[in-house]
C-alpha cells in the first residue's frame, strides 16, 4: 500500500498473491505527462471495486493503464498471475479483461447485433449462445437487434457497450463512468445491471461519478487524489467516514 493511502477502519483486503488483478507502484500517464504515481490497487475474484475521487484525480487513467491505453512509466500490473503492464489492448483482451470506455463506446453505423459480433472478433466464429446471453441480460437489445446503434438512447448505448464487452465472458470488467450522461431515472437501472453482472461471477472495477451510490453497492472502494492513493476500505466504511464524506462525497 502506498504510504499516502489510509484506511478508515481495519478491513481485510485481498492478498496480492491471490488477487485476480494486482496493481503495485504504478506510474503512468500520456506521453511525457505523468498522471499516476505509485498507485496500488487489488481486485479479487468476483469482487466489485470502485474508484472515486475529484475530477482530474487520475481515475480513468487507472482503468486505461490496466487495459494498456496509457504510457507505462513504472510499477506492475498483474492479472491472474501474468504481468500485463506492457501488453497491448488486443493482447490484454485475450487474457480475460473487458473494457467499456465512458464515451464513443459503440459503432454507431453498425446494428446492435453487429456491435455484439465485434465484441467476439478475436474468435474464429461468433458464439450464438453469448449473443443470446447478452440479449437475455439486456432485452431491449434483442428488441432492436437490427437497428443501428446510433439510434439508441444513452442508457441503451451503455447496455450495448457492456454487452459487447461481455461477449468474451471476461473474468474482469472495467467500467469507466457507466452512469455519465444518463437521465436520473436510468441511473439506478444501470447500477442494478452492474450488480447482476457481478453477482453472476464477473469481477468489476469501476470508475463512477455517482460516488455515493457506487460505494453503497460495491465491496471495496479506493479514493484517488492527484494520481495517488488517498483512502481504501469497504464501500460502507468509506461512506460513513466523516473526512471522506466531507472532502469527496459532498458531506
Amino acid at each position: 500500500m502506498s504510504p499516502t493511502a489510509q484506511r478508515s477502519a481495519a478491513v481485510e483486503l485481498p492478498d496480492p498473491a491471490e488477487s485476480l488483478l494486482s496493481v503495485r507502484d504504478l506510474d503512468a500517464g500520456y506521453g511525457d505527462l505523468q498522471v499516476l504515481s505509485d498507485v496500488d490497487m487489488d481486485v479479487a475474484d468476483d469482487e466489485y471495486v470502485v474508484i472515486v475521487g475529484p475530477n482530474g484525480a487520475g481515475k480513468s487513467t487507472v482503468m486505461k493503464s490496466v487495459f494498456g491505453l496509457t504510457t507505462y512509466m513504472g510499477g506492475q500490473v498483474v492479472f491472474d498471475g501474468l504481468n500485463i503492464e506492457q501488453l497491448r489492448p488486443d493482447q490484454i483482451i485475450h487474457e480475460g479483461i473487458g473494457y467499456v470506455p465512458q464515451s464513443d463506446n459503440v459503432f454507431e453505423t453498425l446494428s446492435i447485433r453487429e456491435n455484439l459480433e465485434m465484441g467476439a472478433y478475436i474468435l474464429d466464429s461468433v458464439p450464438e449462445d453469448r449473443i443470446q446471453a447478452v440479449y437475455d441480460r439486456f432485452p431491449i437489445l434483442r428488441e432492436r437487434s437490427g437497428k443501428k446503434a446510433g439510434t439508441l438512447s444513452g442508457g441503451q448505448r451503455q447496455m450495448l457497450a457492456m454487452g459487447r464487452a461481455l461477449m468474451l465472458d471476461p473474468d474482469l470488467l472495467l467500467l469507466d463512468e457507466p452512469s455519465a450522461g444518463l437521465a436520473p431515472d436510468l441511473v439506478e437501472e444501470m447500477f442494478d445491471r452492474i450488480d447482476e453482472i457481478n453477482a453472476d461471477g464477473t469481477a468489476v472495477l469501476m470508475v463512477e461519478q455517482n460516488a455515493k451510490e457506487a460505494l453503497r453497492r460495491c465491496d471495496r472502494g479506493y479514493v484517488l487524489v492527484q494520481g495517488e492513493n488517498r483512502y481504501q476500505d469497504t464501500g460502507e466504511t468509506l461512506l460513513s467516514d466523516e473526512q471522506v464524506r466531507r472532502e469527496f462525497l459532498g458531506g
